[in-house]
Protein backbone atom coordinates (compact mmCIF):
# COMPACT_ATOMS: atom_id res chain seq x y z
CA UNK A 1 0.00 0.00 0.00
CA UNK A 2 1.19 3.80 -0.76
CA UNK A 3 2.44 5.24 2.17
CA UNK A 4 0.84 8.84 0.97
CA UNK A 5 3.59 11.01 2.80
CA UNK A 6 2.56 14.23 3.49
CA UNK A 7 4.64 16.78 1.87
CA UNK A 8 6.95 17.48 -1.01
CA UNK A 9 10.63 16.55 -0.76
CA UNK A 10 11.63 19.44 -2.43
CA UNK A 11 9.68 22.40 -1.06
CA UNK A 12 8.15 20.62 1.65
CA UNK A 13 4.50 22.19 0.75
CA UNK A 14 1.74 19.91 2.24
CA UNK A 15 0.45 17.25 -0.03
CA UNK A 16 -2.57 15.99 1.54
CA UNK A 17 -4.14 12.35 0.08
CA UNK A 18 -6.69 14.23 -1.75
CA UNK A 19 -4.38 16.83 -3.51
CA UNK A 20 -4.00 16.01 -6.97
CA UNK A 21 -0.90 17.63 -7.77
CA UNK A 22 1.40 15.18 -6.75
CA UNK A 23 4.00 13.10 -8.42
CA UNK A 24 5.61 9.89 -7.26
CA UNK A 25 8.22 7.77 -8.21
CA UNK A 26 8.52 3.81 -7.83
CA UNK A 27 10.39 4.41 -4.68
CA UNK A 28 7.57 6.83 -3.56
CA UNK A 29 9.75 9.58 -4.00
CA UNK A 30 6.80 12.65 -3.63
CA UNK A 31 6.79 15.50 -4.78
CA UNK A 32 4.49 18.63 -5.87
CA UNK A 33 3.66 19.27 -9.72
CA UNK A 34 5.15 22.80 -9.53
CA UNK A 35 8.71 21.46 -8.38
CA UNK A 36 8.57 18.65 -10.94
CA UNK A 37 7.99 21.14 -14.02
CA UNK A 38 10.49 24.04 -12.25
CA UNK A 39 13.02 21.83 -10.38
CA UNK A 40 13.80 18.74 -11.35
CA UNK A 41 16.14 18.01 -14.49
CA UNK A 42 13.83 16.08 -17.10
CA UNK A 43 10.81 15.83 -14.62
CA UNK A 44 13.01 12.68 -12.83
CA UNK A 45 13.52 11.62 -9.70
CA UNK A 46 16.14 13.09 -8.17
CA UNK A 47 17.29 10.32 -5.59
CA UNK A 48 16.49 7.55 -7.55
CA UNK A 49 16.38 9.37 -11.23
CA UNK A 50 13.16 7.52 -12.03
CA UNK A 51 10.41 8.63 -13.93
CA UNK A 52 7.59 10.50 -12.04
CA UNK A 53 3.62 9.58 -12.15
CA UNK A 54 0.63 11.02 -10.69
CA UNK A 55 -0.14 9.75 -7.26
CA UNK A 56 -3.41 7.63 -6.99
CA UNK A 57 -6.07 9.33 -4.25
CA UNK A 58 -7.01 7.56 -2.03
CA UNK A 59 -10.70 7.40 -1.42
CA UNK A 60 -11.61 8.94 1.80
CA UNK A 61 -13.72 6.51 3.56
CA UNK A 62 -10.44 4.31 3.36
CA UNK A 63 -8.19 7.11 5.09
CA UNK A 64 -9.52 5.86 8.65
CA UNK A 65 -8.15 2.34 8.31
CA UNK A 66 -5.40 2.88 5.95
CA UNK A 67 -4.45 6.35 7.11
CA UNK A 68 -1.13 8.16 5.29
CA UNK A 69 2.17 8.75 6.13
CA UNK A 70 2.91 11.57 8.55
CA UNK A 71 6.82 10.91 8.85
CA UNK A 72 7.65 14.47 6.22
CA UNK A 73 10.65 13.83 3.95
CA UNK A 74 12.98 16.48 2.46
CA UNK A 75 15.73 15.73 -0.07
CA UNK A 76 18.20 17.87 -2.03
CA UNK A 77 16.71 19.27 -5.05
CA UNK A 78 18.66 19.88 -8.20
CA UNK A 79 17.96 23.01 -10.17
CA UNK A 80 17.14 22.82 -13.88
Amino acid sequence: MLALRPNCECCDKDLPPSAADVMICSFECTFCLDCVQTKLPNGRCPNCGGNLVSRPIRPANKLANNPPSNKRVLSECKAK
